[in-house]
């Protein structure tokens, strides 16, 4: 590894010990970029790397609110902005108990190099809170978002920093938040957030677009390897948005997506979950907030398989959909015994960084990583920050078709990349080289300013 690599590496382990996951995704890219580093110099010159893995700017603040009973709540927000050298800061905010600041700031340093991948000009950031919104009703919902944006709102605007829907949060939330936004300054400024309501100008296709995004990605995949999607058979995992919008364009291509999971197991449909009414069931599943998959081995009389995950089946294609850290070494070592080709991240970060490494040591293992497979939401977001910004409206065909042409480029840049430095058909190095080089050029044309 090159030294000044090894140096930086060192002090963020330091400085980071009580954030593994945030440390985890920095070991993860700049081991990529050694050959970059080598024939840069000038990078280390300028403490380049030593300023890319710190945010610039780390907002947290307190959340009270009252729920139907009247009893106070507290809970903690957050907004990393991390990078915005190539645009307004961009990236989501999740609602989980499980949010918390390493959480927060992995997920905006891998959003920097994600949304350079678009080739939009968006810069990095990530944000979130510890509130939970499920069994809360919608005006418990309503209450808390409106808290939340109350602060928020100070460090966001159109052309400073931009949010949209993750985890927890869908179009009731958005919805909530975007109506306090223009509650307290005043204005219609739509561009301040995105996966709107259609209403009020949202994007059509942006509910699909992140698992629709990962399967024309999947197709640039096998035109390299001489293959075909048609016949394929998928592991899924989750049932959300991600996962809907996969098996939905999955079965559109001839593929059969014929596992889902969620936290109670998984289950396994051997006919796939091509029909109309399977794919259409996932959305009630989701709507309902039970959070069970096994409502679909119920409904559908398909095997569920109770705390399991769906990693030991023998399929052609895996494709996490749900969670970071879902497949850990032994749960890749099955994957391998089972002879599948081709390991497609969907979630962000769903491999431990020793199982991506196993992976990526198999022979003709095909190892393609969430930062590029996933980007699709946020480019669809960022089609929509420009319909917002000109008052444009495309319609479904128009976004569809070109979210599929940048998945489509964002593979084959990934794949040149790879190949330039030498290191084969790399998707992971070639993502984290392309997205990483992106951000890296225009920090050294402003200065050492940011």
């Amino acid at each position: 590894m090159n030294a000044y690599i090894e140096k930086v590496l060192n002090e963020v382990r330091v400085k980071n010990a009580n954030e593994p996951e945030f440390v985890q995704t920095v070991e993860e890219v700049l081991t990529s970029l050694s050959p970059v580093i080598d024939a840069h110099p000038e990078y280390e010159d300028n403490a380049l790397l030593e300023r890319m893995v710190i945010p610039e700017r780390i907002i947290e603040f307190r959340v009270p609110w009252e729920d139907d009973n009247g009893k106070i709540h507290v809970n903690t927000g957050y907004r990393v902005q991390f990078n915005g050298a190539i645009g307004p800061y961009k990236g989501g905010l999740r609602f989980s108990p499980e949010v918390n600041l390493s959480v927060v700031k992995f997920l905006g340093f891998e959003q920097t190099f994600k949304d350079s991948l678009t080739t939009l000009p968006m810069g990095g950031a990530k944000g979130g809170c510890d509130f939970d919104p499920n069994g809360k009703s919608d005006r418990e919902v309503m209450r808390f978002c409106q808290a939340f944006m109350t602060e928020l709102y100070r460090h966001i605007g159109p052309d400073v920093d931009v949010p949209a829907g993750d985890l927890g949060v869908g179009a009731r939330e958005v919805g909530y938040l975007y109506g306090q936004y223009r509650k307290i300054v005043g204005g219609f400024k739509n561009g301040v957030l995105t996966g709107k309501g259609r209403s009020f100008g949202g994007s059509l296709i942006r509910p699909e677009a992140t698992g629709y995004g990962s399967v024309y990605y999947v197709e640039a995949v096998m035109k390299h390897e001489n293959d075909t999607l048609a016949g394929k058979t998928v592991a899924l995992a989750g049932f959300g948005n991600v996962a809907w919008g996969a098996a939905r364009k999955l079965a559109e291509l001839g593929a059969k997506a014929v596992t889902l999971s969620g936290p109670d197991g998984y289950i396994y449909d051997p006919d796939g979950i091509v029909t109309d009414e399977k794919i259409s069931y996932m959305l009630e599943m989701r709507a309902s907030g039970r959070n069970k998959v096994q409502d679909y081995a119920d409904k559908f009389s398909v095997q569920f398989y109770p705390g399991e995950k769906p990693w030991g089946q023998k399929v052609d294609i895996i494709m996490p959909c749900a969670t970071q850290n879902d497949i850990d070494l032994e749960q890749a070592k099955k994957i391998v015994s089972n002879g599948v080709k081709y390991y497609i991240e969907v979630a962000n970060m769903p491999t431990t960084n020793e199982a991506l490494k196993f992976l990526m040591e198999q022979p003709g293992m095909v190892v393609a990583p969430s930062k590029a497979v996933n980007a699709g939401g946020v480019l669809v977001s960022g089609l929509e920050m420009s319909q917002n910004s000109e008052r444009l409206s495309w319609t479904a065909e128009e976004v569809d078709s070109k979210l599929h042409q940048i998945m489509i480029e964002i593979h084959d840049g990934s794949a040149d990349a790879a190949k330039r430095y030498g290191l084969g058909y790399n998707l992971v190095a070639g993502a984290n080289i392309v997205g990483f080089q992106k951000v890296a050029d225009a920090m050294m044309a402003q200065g050492i300013a940011w």
